[in-house]
């Protein structure tokens, strides 16, 4: 008799439905990202897995559990997506615009953010991908608004081409924020004189695009190629004169 209720109770829990399992509620995104997590790691092709979980950490963060997105980069077994992932978290918490509870950014949270994806930076053996990664941190560090860290981060780089890079993309972000001294400040700091050219070259059309002429020219007027510097002239130029036309 002993033996019938057991092995009846034992049935009767095979076919109980497992809450973990069941569907998510539509509105519980905390939980449709849990369930994608646990599909993800049923994905045999590791290139699909890792590329599930890469697009996965911008959900998470954007729910702001970017401790979960932090974790979760540990699964992925590429170098190159785990360099993805590392700018999903970072630009996707820099537009989130995270605040204290009297309003303020929060820079304690960013700051913890930006040092544990430079730790995460640090576990990728594959030389391009570890120094894209830290491109992707300064930048995600300059859209936060944190230029002293973006400025820190592309600094720490040893490889010479993507640390000049990084100071293109910090230069962009500031241009098209309209921060002319900031963005002089920036490019001063490529060590390249060509690419530097292309910066100016870059930016002097941003400023254009944003009305702030003056700055345009007085961009154009740094490029020390005298080709390139006569090309981007021209650009402002015609920009200002088809909009003449066009009034």
């Amino acid at each position: 008799m002993k033996y019938s209720v057991f092995l009846a109770t034992i049935i009767f829990l095979m076919f109980l439905p497992n809450a973990a399992n069941a569907s998510c509620r539509a509105t519980d995104k905390l939980c449709v990202m849990n369930q994608i997590k646990e599909t993800a790691f049923a994905i045999e092709n590791k290139d699909r897995r890792n590329k599930t979980l890469a697009n996965l950490t911008k959900s998470y963060t954007q729910l702001g559990h970017e401790s979960k997105a932090l974790a979760l980069i540990n699964d992925i077994s590429s170098p190159d997506m785990k360099a993805s992932a590392i700018r999903n978290v970072g630009m996707t918490a820099a537009f989130s615009k995270w605040r204290t509870a009297d309003g303020y950014r929060d820079r304690a949270r960013y700051k913890r953010l930006f040092e544990n994806l430079k730790s995460k930076t640090e576990e990728i053996k594959h030389p391009p991908s570890y120094a894209i990664s830290y491109t992707y941190i300064a930048m995600a560090q300059a859209y936060a608004h944190d230029y002293d860290s973006a400025d820190t981060t592309a600094r720490e780089m040893k490889n010479e081409a993507l640390r000049h890079k990084a100071y293109a993309e910090i230069a962009d972000i500031q241009a098209k924020r309209g921060q002319y001294d900031k963005t002089m400040e920036t490019i001063s700091k490529i060590g390249s004189k060509s690419y530097k050219d292309k910066i100016y070259g870059r930016v002097a059309r941003i400023f254009s695009e944003r009305g702030m002429i003056e700055n345009a020219y007085q961009t154009a007027d740094k490029i020390g190629n005298a080709f390139a510097k006569a090309q981007i002239l021209q650009t402002i130029l015609s920009a200002e004169q088809e909009e003449l036309l066009s009034e």
